[in-house]
């Protein structure tokens, strides 16, 4: 198995792009990642795209060939495959990518993700989201995301201590990192209080304690490691790309408060960077609910189970502090536009390692983490990276 290094990267905007189609985003995004790695078409083997609901979000399947046409590669035949596992399909194209360059099958791939979720209405954008869960078992009885991640929470609460304002607080910090982040959604800062006193969704989980509905796109250009310094100046290194899976129903996890899949993925990752934990200088997680965030740092091994409540407010996940966790302004302030999600965390990695992520670079940081989850985690991968 080769070395993989990121050669390239670009995101779009996030939020609300109303005047922009899935290809409009498409095309955006592709220009800056092939520009920033310095790579043409022709030097192209592949492209692996993660989507999760092109059908009902835009009624578009087939997104791989669209992709490629979009892209300008349709002419030079260079085979496009979209990958779904839910929120985590762009950590998914992206570990398919590291697959294909470190087998030595492919040299240059690019690894991208996509999603336009404003053309329908919300409703339809809940239930389009919605299959991601059990539909037979959870959805059918009237379970929803937000309800899934409220019963996580509930029980975190119950048997750590978590309290509602440690949960704000975590929307708080992800608020702060995105003012400063020109690509994020939400570009302002809110208070605890103002946490406290937005709609209830499901108990104890409020408006800002969720992630959007969103519109964006991103990719990364992967060439083996030792053809890296032929097209990029700094190539990021992905030292580990691990993927689990846990069973799809919450009802039948063994424990609720705990991803296992994230806790597998996490230690297979480990074991192929050789590295530990406390060797992480940043990371970022997968925050759809404020909850998320708290049980992520928990099973990555940031910090002792039930302990992850009061990271945020301590400082402790802060930039500065002993762990920064979602410079980006993570999924919750950044926005989630589910199929391009786990790319933009590899975009933020590439930014941070590379010393170009202004106002909210993390000084020094040479090693990063990505962890993206699919549903309620019936699907983790975890990617190490450094420079």
């Amino acid at each position: 198995m080769r070395s993989v290094s990121i050669i390239g990267a670009g995101c779009t905007k996030f939020g609300e792009r109303w005047d922009d189609s899935l290809r409009d985003l498409v095309v955006e995004t592709g220009i800056m990642a092939l520009e920033d790695a310095n790579v043409s078409g022709d030097e192209i083997d592949g492209l692996y795209v993660g989507n999760m609901s092109g059908g009902r979000f835009v009624e578009q399947e087939h997104i791989g060939a669209l992709i490629s046409d979009c892209a300008g590669l349709s002419r030079l035949h260079v085979p496009s495959t979209r990958v779904e596992a839910a929120c985590a399909s762009g950590g998914i194209a992206l570990r398919q990518s590291v697959l294909a360059v470190a087998s030595g099958y492919s040299d240059v791939v690019i690894a991208a993700g996509v999603e336009k979720m404003t053309d329908v209405t919300g409703g339809v954008a809940a239930d389009a989201l919605a299959a991601a869960a059990d539909r037979e078992w959870e959805c059918f009885f009237g379970a929803t995301f937000p309800a899934l991640y409220a019963m996580i929470a509930r029980l975190h609460m119950h048997r750590y201590g978590t309290t509602r304002e440690e949960l704000a607080e975590v929307a708080v910090k992800n608020h702060h990192n995105g003012s400063m982040n020109p690509i994020s959604q939400y570009q302002m800062e809110i208070t605890v209080d103002k946490v406290l006193r937005s709609p209830l969704v499901a108990d104890p989980l409020r408006v800002l304690d969720c992630s959007p509905i969103t519109d964006g796109a991103a990719a990364v250009v992967l060439a083996p490691t030792d053809l890296a310094h032929k097209y990029s100046d700094a190539p990021i290194n992905i030292l580990a790309a691990a993927q689990a899976s846990d069973t799809l129903a919450l009802h039948d996890r063994r424990d609720i408060t705990t991803l296992d899949a994230t806790v597998s993925a996490a230690r297979k990752a480990f074991g192929m960077a050789r590295l530990e934990p406390e060797d992480i200088d940043l990371a970022e997680v997968h925050d759809a609910f404020t909850i998320g965030e708290i049980v992520a740092i928990e099973d990555l091994g940031f910090v002792e189970k039930g302990e992850g409540g009061r990271a945020a407010g301590e400082g402790i996940t802060a930039i500065g502090g002993k762990i920064p966790i979602n410079t980006s302004g993570g999924l919750k302030a950044c926005g989630h536009p589910v199929g391009a999600t786990g790319i933009k965390q590899a975009y933020e990695m590439v930014l941070q390692l590379r010393g170009e992520a202004g106002k909210r670079q993390v000084q020094g940081a040479e090693v990063g983490l990505a962890h993206n989850v699919g549903g309620c985690g019936g699907t983790a991968l975890v990617h190490i990276m450094s420079r």
